[in-house]
């Protein structure tokens, strides 16, 4: 563990890693700098991973970082009726320039999010990640969304569904606007199925291009305690195939 954050360790509450239903501490506990930092331990049962979305947390660490859990204040978050389509993304999905689906290749999609990026060395989604979420996806509560080229998986992301909110985890791209086209798609299908929210984690400007806003995280957890326990509708994740 890098010594920074082997201090910093010393003023997190420190989770059971055999005790799954463990509640978190308060959100409004997690540390200012680095912002959001809450807690660290624990494990990536499907349980735990519930109960921290439910709370308004995630992990986020690095290879051969303890699991280290999240809350940063504010929130990013984008209503699915409220994504902005850039006129030149219009022009492309009009022409149907991509093909779209869900959950088709959930363990694809990881793997291409978890490839290195221009702007940083490493990935978060090591593969204890991978197979955690991959279990999620196993039992429904984990999805996907696909961009497609004739048979080339172009673009994509994925998340994890409580109740009527959508928790954006990463998206890629192999080609231009692929993930922006992705989104858009996610956005149409998450709106019809009665979703109302989509967690955006933390600010980039290729979110808010998208339509994301921040908000207090106080107001984040409001919004989940009424949402996560809501029902979508029945027709969510069914299609054919899953493709729309």
């Amino acid at each position: 563990m890098p010594t920074r954050l082997s201090k910093i360790s010393t003023m997190l509450t420190v989770l059971n890693p055999f005790d799954r239903n463990e509640p978190f501490p308060p959100v409004e506990t997690a540390l200012d700098e680095p912002n959001g930092l809450l807690a660290v331990g624990g494990c990536l049962s499907a349980r735990r991973l519930v109960n921290a979305y439910r709370s308004g947390v995630f992990p986020w660490f690095g290879k051969d970082e303890p699991i280290l859990w999240w809350s940063p204040d504010p929130r990013l978050i984008l209503h699915p009726e409220n994504i902005k389509i850039s006129r030149s993304l219009g022009k492309r999905l009009r022409r149907g320039e991509f093909r779209f689906s869900f959950d088709v290749c959930f363990d694809r999609v990881m793997d291409a999010c978890a490839e290195p990026r221009d702007y940083a060395s490493g990935t978060w989604i090591t593969g204890e990640m991978k197979r955690a979420y991959s279990n999620l996806f196993d039992l429904g509560l984990a999805h996907s969304f696909e961009a497609w080229q004739e048979e080339a998986l172009v673009g994509g992301l994925y998340g994890v569904s409580v109740g009527r909110v959508f928790f954006g985890e990463s998206m890629f791209h192999h080609v231009t606007d692929a993930s922006k086209a992705a989104f858009a798609f996610a956005c149409d299908c998450l709106k019809r199925w009665g979703y109302v929210l989509i967690d955006c984690q933390v600010y980039t400007r290729h979110l808010a291009s998208l339509g994301a806003e921040e908000i207090p995280r106080s107001e984040f957890v409001k919004l989940l305690q009424i949402y996560c326990e809501q029902p979508v509708s029945s027709e969510a994740w069914k299609s054919a195939g899953g493709v729309l």
